[in-house]
């Protein structure tokens, strides 16, 4: 299916900060491939978050390095300004976010962009948002935030559940990893991680990543591909 394989990974990251060009390094130098979800209508903005205590940058890339940044990779819409869609009453605004951002970003990268993540926490998705994105723009996939330590795929792409985020489960993504690698499938198997790359700066985690990364790659028995390689391969 992936192929010619049976396992597929991924990766996913959003908002389009500036730690992604170091995660970008990492990824090419391991052969791994990653999709990048960003807010068209905040590139280039400066920005700093408090997570676990800690005070992180969350500095935007600018509009003009998004297509060398993320060459080889995937680039998807994440909506223009970073809102949670399930709190917009007004059915026209979520299209409008997902669909205008969308197509920006397909002028910034030069290809038709045709993936989405949802933004925000808690319930930040719903079958009403779903169904909106799926009919109204020309979005193709759309992942969420719910991960499910699974590797089973899925037939709803409208509200996809990866299998680990890193930041919370870093040790439960080696665990996966490993297990992945030892797994002689005889169905297709899907190893998808999402997270942010400014994640990696609240403990300090690049080199523990980097060490996973290493591990996961040049698997003769894995296709390493971008999310729209992976979940939209059958067609």
């Amino acid at each position: 299916m992936f192929n010619g394989k049976m396992k597929a990974m991924t990766f996913s990251y959003d908002d389009g900060v500036t730690q992604d060009r170091r995660l970008v390094g990492i990824f090419n130098k391991y052969g791994l491939k990653a999709t990048f979800n960003l807010n068209s209508g905040l590139l280039g903005l400066p920005g700093e978050l408090v997570r676990d205590g800690v005070r992180i940058d969350h500095n935007k890339v600018s509009p003009d390095e998004v297509r060398t940044l993320y060459q080889g990779h995937e680039v998807a819409a994440h909506t223009l300004t970073h809102p949670t869609l399930t709190r917009i009453a007004d059915d026209a605004e979520i299209v409008r976010q997902v669909e205008e951002d969308r197509l920006a970003l397909s002028d910034l990268v030069g290809y038709k962009v045709v993936g989405f993540a949802y933004p925000g926490g808690g319930v930040n998705h719903n079958q009403r948002v779903a169904e909106l994105i799926r009919c109204h723009t020309g979005v193709r996939y759309c992942r969420t935030t719910d991960a499910e330590r699974s590797f089973d795929l899925q037939d709803n792409l409208w509200q996809f559940r990866p299998t680990v985020y890193h930041h919370t489960d870093m040790d439960e993504m080696f665990r996966l990893g490993e297990r992945f690698l030892h797994l002689k499938a005889d169905r297709p198997q899907i190893l998808y991680i999402w997270g942010h790359a400014y994640e990696f700066d609240i403990r300090n985690e690049w080199a523990r990543f980097e060490e996973f990364c290493k591990m996961m790659a040049g698997a003769p028995d894995i296709f390493y591909g971008t999310n729209k390689e992976v979940l939209l391969a059958g067609e």
